[in-house]
């Protein structure tokens, strides 16, 4: 089992999942995922109430069979208004990448992702108070 933290990706792409699977593992992280984010915030929940929470919850912005970044961050928010969550998309220009702080996100990642980055990401995020 990994000890850098733990991590919830939401995604809707099954590449994005086995390769961020597989980069999560090689940097020494914990992973679970879901697929929309009704799934994740469950699941969230679930892992808190266990004593287990999440250090970093990453939400792919856009998710057309589900539930997308925005209403994600909003509820996970009501839930745990500590919650650190990253938004992340490819859709660079997008209100939500730009100012990203302003919907309730800690930070943002761009896809496609590079290990170089999401190391960085996870460390600043995971590792500061």
């Amino acid at each position: 089992m990994a000890d850098k933290g733990k991590v919830l990706l939401v995604d809707d792409e099954e590449i994005i999942l086995d390769v961020s699977r597989e980069v999560f593992r090689f940097l020494g992280y914990d992973a679970a995922f879901a697929r929309e984010g009704a799934a994740a915030i469950e699941l969230y929940a679930q892992e808190k109430k266990a004593g287990r929470p999440f250090d970093l919850v990453i939400i792919d912005l856009t998710i057309p069979e589900g539930m997308g970044g925005r209403e994600t961050i909003e509820k996970l928010r009501q839930y745990d208004p500590k919650v650190k969550a990253v938004v992340s998309s490819g859709y660079t220009n997008d209100p939500v990448m730009q100012d990203f702080a302003s919907y309730g996100f800690s930070g943002r990642l761009t896809k496609p992702y590079r290990i170089n980055e999401m190391k960085t990401l996870l460390e600043s995020m995971i590792h500061r108070d």
